[in-house]
Formats: C-alpha cells, structure tokens, sequence
C-alpha cells in the first residue's frame, strides 16, 4: 500500500462527527512529579507539526469517548499543521493489527494508538518501537511507547467505588460487568474497585460477574441486568450495577427502569452525554459516572507528539483531571463538559 493509499484510508476512518472540549491537563513526568504545564491546555507553546505525518490508530469510533479522542487527536495535527491519517478499526481485532503493520511499512513521523486489548496490541507496539518509529499511546501503558496520555484511572476508580459504598450506606449487593479486563483502564478501574470493597466487607459482589460485550453492548446488558432482577426479585437483593464505562450502564439503567427497581442504582465511567442525563434526572436508577475529558486527552496527545518530534522533553504519562457526577452536580457537571 502507498503512502496516498494510506492517506485514503486514514481519511474513510474520519467519517463521523465530534465535538472538541478544553481542560486542563497533569502531566507526570518521569513518573515522580506532578506537573500542571497552564499554556499546554491552550497549546500557545506547541511546536508546528508542519512537513510531518502522523498516523493515528483506534480501536474504534463507536463510543462516545472513543470519537471524542480521536477527532480532537486529527484536528489537532491539523491545526499544528501536519498530515493526520486516521486509521479506525471498527472494534475488529484483526483489523486493528492490520492497520499496525501498515504504518510499520509506511514509516510516518509518529504513531499514536488509542485504546486496544494489551495482548492483542503489545506485539505491534513492539515492532513500531523497533521500526525506529516515535510510538505514543492513549489509554495503553506499555513501556514501548514515549508518552501515554489517559485520565487517572487510579482515582476514578477508586473515587466511583466511594461513592458507591456512601450511597449503599455500606451494605448491599452490587452486580459487577467484568469483560474487557485485558483493556489496561478497565483493570485498573476494577481493581480499584475491589481495592475499596476489601475495606467494607457488607458490600459484596454477586457472583458470577457479568461480562458486558461488543456490539451490542446496551442491548446485551440491558438482557443480563433483566435476567438478574429476576433471580433476586425481592427489594434489597441487589442494591447496584458497576461497569467499567458506561454503556453497559446504560443498557442497565433502562432494564432496572423496565422492571420499576428504582432502588439498585447504577454506577459506571466516561460521561457519555445520554448517561450524565440520566444521572441529572432524579428519577433515574442512574446514581454517578467518572466523566473523562476525552477531546482534551486526544489533544494533549499530539501535543506531547509535537514537542518531542521537536526535540523538546515529555513526560512518561499525562494524567488528565476527571468529573465524577452526581444526582447533586450533574447540571453544573454537565456546563464543564460542554453537554449543557
């Protein structure tokens, strides 16, 4: 494939609309010190990515976080004057791996890949390293790649478990999806989890854990969560439902409504639109969501890609700042997202 072929697929993977987001951003560098660069949320003092081509593969562009990152990821190479070539998986694992050893062949001036299955992905991250190929990542730490820009999953796991056991008074039953745990983020956010849930031994996870799925993946959970109202039908069996992000939350939510079981709440990460809502709304089971800022993370990515190609320094890992919304701070929650 050449290189105006590459272009050709990069550009059918930007089909698809997103809007841009501002935050701030905490950088770590060298793993030891917090650092809060003010000028890099605007990108006032980000080098020109002129002359270069950047090669940005995702996972896939289903999720209302995942097409956030990835649109703000090619307006950002074009506003700093590069060549994006957007490169969408469409969730399939095959095809992911193909679009890897592609921009291996083409050899672009960096590659940043978003998301992705570690043991799927670490073979690739490998040989792009190898290839002598500036590797940046989103959400993958591996120690292949310069930079890894993500939220703090470590706190927004942990923040989401407290806030779970508060509002269950720590006692109760929580139904937990746990199907994606090779997805770095998703381990941490559960680990996090069961970190907390040591402490308040009358919190229990019911078992067996439920895996939630892609595609699918409302319909999917909105089936499990139904099938589980009715294997504990009496008021106070189950208490709530955790995932690891927020579509199964969503497919959840609509079931515990369907069945009038208002009292198990719900709880899960991202902050899609629809799921702030309906934790905004005091009649939904929707009790809290960790909202990540996932146009800021997809700029800060290039930006980190802009300043090394430079010759400039950065850091090991960016830690962007979270939300964690509330039935109590929705609606202001909703104006700092950009929802309102």
């Amino acid at each position: 494939m050449d290189g105006q072929k590459l272009l050709e697929l990069g550009r059918r993977g930007l089909l698809g609309g997103g809007a841009l987001a501002a935050a701030g951003l905490v950088g770590l560098a060298g793993g030891t010190r917090l650092v809060r660069p003010a000028a890099a949320a605007e990108g006032d003092d980000v080098p020109s990515l002129e002359g270069k081509t950047i090669a940005i593969s995702i996972v896939g562009t289903d999720h209302h976080w995942d097409l956030e990152a990835y649109k703000a990821q090619i307006a950002e190479v074009e506003r700093l004057g590069g060549t994006a070539v957007g490169l969408d998986a469409g969730r399939n694992d095959q095809k992911l791996v193909a679009q890897l050893q592609t921009v291996i062949g083409q050899k672009p001036d960096a590659v940043v890949q978003t998301l992705g299955t570690l043991s799927v992905i670490e073979p690739w991250l490998v040989r792009i390293k190898e290839a002598g190929i500036p590797l940046f990542t989103v959400d993958v730490p591996t120690p292949h790649s310069i930079n890894n820009t993500t939220s703090d999953n470590f706190m927004i796991g942990s923040s989401l478990a407290l806030q779970l056991v508060s509002d269950l008074g720590g006692k109760g039953n929580v139904v937990v999806f746990n199907g994606f745990y090779g997805v770095p983020v998703c381990a941490i956010r559960y680990d996090q989890l069961k970190a907390v849930l040591k402490y308040f031994p009358d919190v229990k996870i019911l078992e067996p854990e439920l895996r939630d799925v892609i595609p699918n993946t409302v319909q999917d959970a909105y089936t499990q969560i139904t099938a589980v109202l009715n294997k504990y039908p009496e008021k106070g069996s189950v208490n709530a439902v955790w995932s690891a992000w927020d579509v199964p939350q969503l497919g959840a939510t609509q079931a515990i409504a369907a069945a009038g079981r208002n009292e198990v709440r719900t709880y899960g990460v991202d902050g899609s639109p629809e799921v702030v809502e309906l934790v905004k709304d005091p009649d939904s089971p929707a009790a809290a969501v960790a909202a990540q800022q996932p146009a800021a993370i997809g700029k800060a990515s290039i930006q980190n890609v802009a300043r090394h190609l430079a010759g400039q320094p950065v850091p090991s890992f960016t830690f962007l700042p979270s939300i964690l919304v509330t039935k109590a701070n929705a609606a202001e929650a909703q104006k700092q997202l950009g929802q309102g």
